[in-house]
């Protein structure tokens, strides 16, 4: 199936707790449809969402987002296996609660299918073959159209791949993963399994968490208004040593006088030049921030201008990648 460049997060939508509050929420449906239609004109027609974000509100907003267009002509993705209530199965990628999330989501979204549906974590208290069985169901019915992951080891990924193939299931063919200038732990491992295996990446938070918007500059540090100044969102997300940011940032500066971009446009650019991407989820609190990252497509950084960035964004590798990188004729990097 092909996907555009960018996809829209809808994790703002139906926002209601100090998570999602601290992203912008937009929780009326007719703003909401007004940020799909923007969308739909520059031809991203690419939504993702997830049951636990808001406890449904955002796969409800969704929902009544698209429905003034034709179902066939928007691709959704939507998650499961967080916690999605209290009981002792209302968690996991057991068949129980797959079944259950499942349903609850094609309800919120008012639809009788899912374009791609993610496993938003791996579950180890459920055998592969449980999981991974109860999903080419779910495809053999009509309700999934391809199946995906997120936020696997390589490891998990492997062992799934390897269970789908000798079974003859439906195999993943998209992870959605974290990887941006500030965080490139992704290559490390899971982008040569991602070239061996064909799976493509779906890439959120490609801004660093919010960290590669513009407006945080070494001689100014974090606005007031920033998102980043909620505990719970700097917990909750990736872990990005100040140094490293501030590199990167300066770095994107001076290409950015080089091309006349802004600093997220180029920060998108980036990553959607890179191996096995084939898209990278971006948000939007409003219509001209909407705007501005959809600016990041229809045009290309130089190799220069991505060498200054990959040189800015190098940290120290974990082992053993550092010694499989001093025999790159064996372990070549992607390219």
């Amino acid at each position: 199936m092909k996907v555009p460049e960018l996809c829209f997060g809808c994790g703002t939508f139906g926002g209601k707790d100090e998570f999602f509050d601290a992203w912008g929420a937009i929780t009326d449906i007719a703003e909401a449809a007004r940020i799909v239609d923007i969308c739909m004109e520059a031809g991203l027609n690419f939504f993702d969402t997830a049951d636990i974000y808001s406890m449904g509100r955002s796969e409800s907003v969704l929902g009544g987002a698209i429905q003034h267009l034709k179902r066939e002509d928007v691709l959704i993705s939507t998650k499961a296996s967080f916690r999605f209530g209290a009981g002792p199965n209302d968690i996991g990628s057991s068949r129980y609660h797959l079944i259950q999330a499942l349903e609850g989501s094609l309800k919120r979204l008012a639809t009788d299918y899912v374009d791609i549906y993610h496993l938003h974590g791996f579950d180890a208290t459920t055998p592969v073959e449980e999981t991974l069985s109860t999903l080419d169901r779910f495809v053999r019915d009509g309700k999934v159209r391809y199946i995906a992951c997120s936020n696997f080891s390589g490891w998990h990924l492997m062992k799934s791949l390897s269970a789908s193939e000798r079974h003859g299931w439906s195999r993943y063919v998209g992870h959605q993963v974290f990887y941006s200038l500030v965080g490139r732990d992704y290559e490390w491992e899971l982008m040569p399994l991602a070239l061996d295996q064909g799976l493509g990446a779906l890439v959120w938070s490609p801004l660093g968490w919010g960290r590669l918007t513009g407006r945080i500059r070494r001689e100014t540090g974090i606005p007031r208004d920033s998102r980043l100044n909620s505990q719970l969102v700097v917990d909750i997300g990736p872990q990005v040593p100040e140094e490293l940011l501030y590199n990167v940032v300066d770095a994107i500066d001076e290409i950015a006088k080089e091309t006349g971009k802004t600093v997220p446009q180029i920060a998108l650019n980036w990553v959607l030049r890179r191996p096995t991407v084939s898209t990278a989820i971006i948000g939007a609190r409003n219509e001209q921030q909407l705007r501005q990252n959809l600016g990041a497509i229809g045009w290309s950084l130089t190799a220069g201008q991505i060498a200054k960035l990959d040189a800015a964004s190098e940290t120290p590798l974990a082992y053993p990648y550092w010694h499989q990188r001093q025999f790159e004729e064996r372990n070549p990097r992607p390219v």
